[in-house]
């Protein structure tokens, strides 16, 4: 494990040589990523973690030119691709990856989907809190973490 400096506060972090890639497919092979929005943070994570053996869905609108972008990337309609509320239904692992204001607005339908035993992703996310007063609070019994790319 290294010890990395963060803004002054030093942080344990996981090496690769002690999580390597085999260990991560081994970790989440009965798992479905759903990737809910191919926008500007979709395709990249969608298409790493799909290249790197994990099993990954995109949830998009259809009819639309990020769905057919997810078509161009090798995403299959009915198989690999799928209407948001469809891949939430079938995920395991939902990552949310909608702008700011499109993840506020689908938090109804999203937080209906979340089920015991699922997880809920962030990459980004300024609607994002655990106050009761604000619009986005995962429920209790759903693991929720943040991948943040730059941070």
């Amino acid at each position: 494990m290294a010890k990395l400096n963060f803004g002054g506060v030093e942080e344990n972090v996981i090496t690769r040589e002690e999580f390597p890639l085999s260990k991560a497919q081994q970790v989440l092979q009965n798992e479905t990523v759903a990737v809910i929005g191919y926008g500007v943070q979709g395709p990249g994570q969608a298409l790493n973690q799909r290249d790197n053996g994990i099993n990954v869905i995109v949830g998009q609108r259809k009819n639309s030119k990020s769905w057919d972008k997810a078509v161009r990337d090798g995403f299959v309609p009915g198989e690999s691709l799928f209407e948001i509320e469809e891949a939430l239904q079938r995920g395991t692992i939902i990552c949310y990856l909608l702008s700011d204001a499109a993840q506020i607005a689908m938090w109804p339908t999203v937080k209906k989907h979340l089920t015991p035993g699922k997880a809920l992703y962030f990459s980004h996310g300024f609607g994002i809190t655990f106050n009761e007063q604000t619009s986005i609070v995962p429920p209790k019994d759903v693991d929720v973490f943040l991948v943040a790319p730059k941070r």
